[in-house]
């Protein structure tokens, strides 16, 4: 299907790099109250094997905000896997992304066991979908069932895949990782060296005084914190229903032609559409925002689709 995209994007890229400066610039003195009022926000977090309640504030990004963490409980920021909202337990539904409720409780999820695993590639296909927190730490978010990567009981999901036959890739994005899994020869063993995240009682540690854990708290307002890779954080309200349903079918459309989930990506990418009026204006500010990824047009085209289908209200 000959789209032209790229060429478009390129023939566009210094008038929207000019667009783009200039509407950076104009709103900066209205930014500052958010960010300030984002920086005096606290948030109660736990380590999800147990510890005691800590108290993190003052972030505007994942990776600030595992340093917080790591330096409330003294530990390596390294060793934290990923965190989830409101539950100790590894629920890949409740991973922490680009937004935090206000009133969210954040468990923190960090490396426990090492284990090694090998397995004959006898599909192309491996059953895997891959996320990572965003500080450089991709780990299994999800195994389809009846998989190759089903059959053995040793991968799990939640853990941190270190090593593909001997290569580290402890610091490579998700869809890196998910490319290098993906190209791995059909008909050859292939060795995975992985860590599980650390279990209640794996360590001789109280979890709390009180002996219990704030399970499944609900946020009541609408207010989210969210967080940046690039400036500060800001004091949003969330998603309307139209963006939420938008964000979810590009998290599906990742996995389909990346296999990766990223709820902070899809979300990037829905707004970045946000007010665009053409799939040729939305992929210049793809390729602004996410020009790492190079996205093929095609995979541009089916999430301009799925915006455009939300809003039209064809999106269940």
């Amino acid at each position: 299907m000959p789209l032209g995209l790229r060429s478009k994007k390129k023939e566009k890229s210094k008038e929207t790099s000019k667009l783009v400066e200039s509407e950076a610039a104009a709103p900066a003195p209205a930014a500052e109250a958010p960010a300030a009022s984002a920086s005096r926000l606290q948030f109660h977090t736990q380590l999800a094997h147990g510890s005691p309640t800590g108290r993190v504030e003052g972030f505007g990004s994942a990776r600030q905000l595992y340093a917080k963490i790591a330096a409330a409980f003294g530990i390596d920021p390294a060793e934290i896997m990923f965190c989830t909202l409101n539950t100790h337990k590894a629920d890949m539904d409740k991973l922490l992304g680009a937004q935090i409720g206000l009133e969210d409780f954040i468990f923190a999820h960090v490396k426990g066991q090492r284990k090694e695993v090998e397995i004959l590639k006898t599909d192309d296909v491996l059953g895997l979908t891959i996320t990572d927190n965003g500080t450089g730490c991709a780990f299994i978010k999800r195994i389809k069932e009846g998989s190759l990567m089903d059959q053995s009981k040793i991968v799990c999901v939640g853990d941190h895949i270190e090593t593909i036959n001997g290569k580290n890739v402890s610091d490579c994005r998700h869809y890196e990782v998910a490319k290098m899994l993906k190209d791995l020869e059909k008909g050859r063993v292939f060795k995975l060296e992985l860590i599980e995240p650390m279990k209640a009682f794996e360590k001789l540690e109280p979890r709390s005084k009180g002996g219990t854990l704030p399970e499944a708290k609900i946020s009541r307002g609408r207010e989210t914190l969210r967080l940046r890779t690039k400036g500060p954080a800001t004091v949003e309200e969330m998603p309307n229903e139209v963006e939420e349903k938008a964000i979810k079918k590009v998290d599906e459309l990742l996995e389909t032609y990346m296999g990766i989930r990223d709820i902070e990506l899809a979300a990037t990418m829905v707004e970045a559409g946000r007010d665009k009026k053409n799939p040729d204006e939305f992929a210049v500010a793809l390729d602004e925002t996410l020009g790492d990824f190079a996205f093929p047009d095609e995979f541009v085209f089916d999430v301009w689709g799925a915006i455009g289908d939300a809003k039209q209200g064809r999106l269940e």
